[in-house]
């Protein structure tokens, strides 16, 4: 898609949602990113429900990103999207029950592709494979794709850059975005969007939570 891609901040480390996720979000509320998220795992319902609702009250849009590989497990997911009133549901193998699922309850669904094991997730796959799985998914209206571009164990850049040319929904590059060089590949892919966590806290760009936040954001719309 041919856009400036856009910033989502996951309130995550190693695919885990941090537990000071709230103070992070409050550091950073009033930083440039759009959209703000975190993974279904370790936090109770009760508090992810009321950080996404203080999220959304903050002007921000909302992601869930579910990794998960049973149907039992991506179904639970999808109901914690819902129940949290995300505008997203990102992550989950597809399954007809959970895109069914997402579509009644009017959530974008956004479902990995390709060979998904471990935590944190590792892609596997041809990368023909691959864009022909997402190809038939969306012919089944997913909204768009989680790929986990960044975790793939083929070349990463060939693989972004095919699929966001073949795939015409939006895609989000998703996991290990931790250098200005990948930040300088993602401007050149030009997905409607990519996600980073870990590399915040490890303070891979330099600065506070919020700086990082607003460094990146500048950097991906500067030409």
């Amino acid at each position: 898609m041919n856009c400036k891609p856009l910033l989502i901040v996951m309130l995550t480390y190693n695919d885990l949602t941090v537990r000071n996720a709230f103070k992070i979000f409050e550091q950073c509320k009033n930083t440039k990113a759009e959209i703000f998220g975190f993974k279904e795992e370790p936090l109770p319902l009760t508090e992810m429900k009321k950080l996404f609702s203080y999220i959304k009250e903050n002007g921000k849009k909302t992601a869930l990103e579910v990794v998960a590989y049973t149907e039992q497990e991506c179904i639970n997911g999808a109901k914690m999207a819902v129940e949290c009133g995300c505008d997203y549901l990102m992550g989950t193998i597809f399954y007809d029950s959970v895109n069914d699922y997402c579509k009644e309850n009017k959530i974008k669904y956004m479902p990995y592709v390709g060979e998904i094991t471990e935590r944190p997730s590792v892609l596997n796959g041809n990368i023909d494979d691959i864009i022909n799985e997402a190809k038939e998914y969306l012919k089944k209206g997913v909204y768009g794709f989680d790929l986990l571009g960044y975790r793939y164990t083929g070349n990463a850049f060939e693989l972004n850059k095919r699929f966001v040319e073949s795939i015409d929904a939006p895609v989000c590059i998703a996991g290990s975005v931790n250098s200005f060089q990948r930040l300088d590949e993602v401007k050149a892919v030009s997905p409607w969007s990519f996600t980073i966590g870990s590399a915040f806290f490890d303070n891979m760009f330099d600065g506070t939570f919020a700086e990082q936040i607003n460094k990146v954001c500048d950097y991906i719309n500067n030409d």
